[in-house]
């Protein structure tokens, strides 16, 4: 038999050479490679002359050269300079592959995915990579890319991600628990809970058992898109089961709870952590705080400051901010700057919101030269107040007095850049108002519009109160009409403002004429308004069509708890105690409160009337809750009998 010889060893023919340069550049390092080979119209060889690709893996084996086996495969960085996101991307991935006779494994697909931060390359390239020859994405191909298109979900990449995950269901690819451990927590991240329930569902079938971390990825997925019993039932399942929950767990329960509106069930969760001797940390403190500042809860937020201290747990800057402001909100000026010194001598800077929520309530109590103080100490902390500063300190400088001051400042923002807000504006059209200077108020509001800052309900409302108490009540009356042109929403205040002005300039008719508009506009009365036209009522007169109003508003559910209080204490400062009597016994015949109630409500109406001496009368006698016989009838004595007798 002729003996062969090995075809390398034979003498090449023309094409020959050519393919034996071509394995001679095989040879050398990929790096010395010609990153942009020439277009295949240029090659030299023809395609059925080579051997088949060669296929690539992300990492080479040294294991037999080095201790370190795992080494990036070099052609690694080959493939990712490529991928430039250009017009060519992919013929030039097609050039490079076919001149070096490579093809890309699954596992470099995923390699490469992981590496690249441009969905908009990744997705190229995976649609790239899936139409090569003999090849098929692998499970760690998929879910490299359904990661990536949600780092940051988007609709666009939120569809995206969706797909290829359709694709991925269609293949039937046995999951893994690393694997279904990064896509409950990608799809949880993202609010897919129907693709995460899925992934849930095939570990199950397919005997995975969960994790810590796969429980915790599925809570907060469940918690993220408002599934708060299902997460409950997981959550329950994990205390009876092997997989115990930890305080990630327990804050993502609280956090869910909190979201919910459940706030006293994630304060029950934190105790519990506890009970159980697992230590809440400062998420679960946070967390919790930040939902009671939501409902005004400030004195449970403060309670659970004070805790965090005592545990020795570092405060961070958000927890004194919402204390102070919290605190700063209910008034409490003093108690708050006090936490505010400790959050300094603690180390943590007071920001734009403290100082600013400080200086706000330091004006508001009248103690504006405190808020400067504040104000000054801001700007040496190198923190730039804002226009809410601003507004701030006008309004607490409006609310003493000091108008020129506010006025100053004014013209500081104007010169200075500094954005003038519709709160801004009402402070100052309010603090010129109260001082009498109502022309220059409007010319304040005028210049609003100009300026590009529409007046709101406040500004209107400050102007209006401003023309009433300069005895301007038609002006205010016809600016009403105009706040109703300009489309700006009449509020309760308004009304309270004009009720009352009418009633004291004796326009009793047009004073309830202006009480049925609010109702047939939908407004609810608030205690204030009520006061407003009661006591207009009683004092012109009309203490029946008053309690007859006070009747009409229960059905509409407004209940006003000290309206009868308002109406005595009233008709007694009036010196009209005879009509203050008859709706005493009117309210105590009626049901409408215990007779103790009112007979005390009566004695303080007329001590702080100057009354005493029927003040005492009445606190010596059996008048409101006596009773004597008249025949065999037992009745109480009238309130009428303390100025008849």
């Amino acid at each position: 038999m002729k003996r062969r010889i090995p075809f390398l060893l034979q003498q090449p023919s023309p094409s020959t050479t050519t393919y034996l340069s071509s394995i001679n550049l095989l040879l050398k390092p990929p790096n010395h490679y010609n990153a942009t080979p020439p277009p295949p119209s240029h090659r030299t060889f023809k395609s059925h002359s080579l051997p088949p690709p060669e296929l690539i893996e992300p990492f080479s084996d040294l294991s037999d050269v080095v201790v370190s086996s795992k080494q990036p495969s070099p052609w690694f960085t080959q493939i990712l300079n490529l991928l430039d996101n250009s017009p060519t991307m992919e013929s030039n991935l097609d050039s490079f592959c076919h001149q070096f006779l490579i093809t890309l494994s699954p596992s470099f697909v995923a390699h490469t995915l992981r590496s690249l931060n441009n969905h908009h390359t990744a997705l190229r390239f995976f649609s790239w990579a899936s139409h090569q020859r003999n090849y098929s994405h692998s499970l760690d191909c998929y879910v490299s890319i359904i990661n990536l298109l949600l780092i940051s979900p988007t609709t666009t990449t939120t569809a995206a991600a969706l797909n290829i995950f359709s694709e991925f269901q269609r293949n039937r690819l046995p999951l893994t628990p690393p694997a279904a451990n990064s896509l409950i927590k990608s799809f949880g991240n993202a609010g897919l809970v129907n693709e995460l329930l899925f992934v849930w569902r095939g570990m199950n079938e397919q005997n995975i058992q969960p994790s810590l971390f796969t429980y915790n990825s599925l809570l907060n997925g469940l918690v993220g898109s408002c599934f708060i019993e299902s997460a409950e039932r997981v959550f329950d399942a994990m205390k009876e089961g092997r997989t115990k929950p930890d305080v990630v767990t327990y804050n993502t329960m609280i956090k869910g709870y909190c979201k919910a509106g459940k706030t006293r069930k994630a304060i029950e969760m934190v105790r519990e952590m506890e009970v159980i001797n697992l230590e809440p940390d400062v998420v679960s403190y946070m967390t919790v705080m930040q939902a009671c500042y939501a409902e005004g809860d400030v004195d449970f937020c403060l309670s659970l400051y004070h805790e965090m201290e005592d545990k020795g747990f570092e405060v961070p800057s958000h927890g004194y901010s919402l204390v102070i402001c919290g605190l700063c909100k209910m008034g409490k000026v003093l108690e708050g700057y006090a936490l505010f010194e400790n959050m300094i001598r603690n180390g943590c800077k007071g920001n734009k919101a403290v100082y600013t929520a400080l200086i706000d309530c330091y004006g508001k109590s009248g103690n504006s030269d405190g808020a400067l103080r504040l104000f000054e100490r801001m700007k040496m902390d190198g923190i730039e107040p804002d226009e809410v500063t601003y507004s701030a300190i006008v309004n607490g400088l409006c609310k003493s007095g000091r108008v020129e001051e506010a006025l100053s400042y004014f013209q500081f923002c104007n010169e200075n850049g500094v954005v003038v807000n519709a709160v801004f504006y009402s402070s100052l059209i309010d603090g010129l108002g109260k001082a009498g200077r109502v022309d220059e108020a409007e010319k304040v509001f005028d210049e609003m519009a100009e300026k590009g800052c529409p007046p709101d309900s406040y500004c209107y409302n400050a102007l209006i109160d401003g023309l009433c108490k300069c005895g301007r009540i038609d002006d205010a009356l016809a600016l009403v009409k105009r706040m109703e042109r300009d489309g700006c929403e009449q509020t309760v205040y308004t009304f309270t403002i004009l009720i009352s002005e009418l009633f004291r300039v004796h326009r009793n008719e047009e004073a309830v004429k202006m009480w049925d508009l609010m109702i047939d506009k939908g407004i609810t009365p608030n205690v204030a308004c009520f006061r407003a036209l009661s006591i207009g009522l009683c004092l012109s007169g009309k203490v029946a069509r008053a309690c007859k109003v006070l009747d009409e508003l229960a059905p509409m559910g407004v209940v006003l708890e000290t309206a009868y209080e308002d109406m005595i204490g009233a008709l007694c400062k009036a010196g009209r105690v005879k009509e203050a009597c008859k709706l005493a016994d009117g309210i105590v015949d009626r049901g409408r409160e215990i007779p103790g109630k009112i007979r005390t409500v009566m004695i303080h109406s007329l001590r702080k009337a100057g009354n005493a001496d029927l003040a005492i009368k009445l606190m010596h006698s059996k008048i409101g809750i006596g009773y004597e016989r008249y025949r065999s009838v037992k009745m109480r004595v009238k309130f009428q009998t303390l100025v008849d007798s």
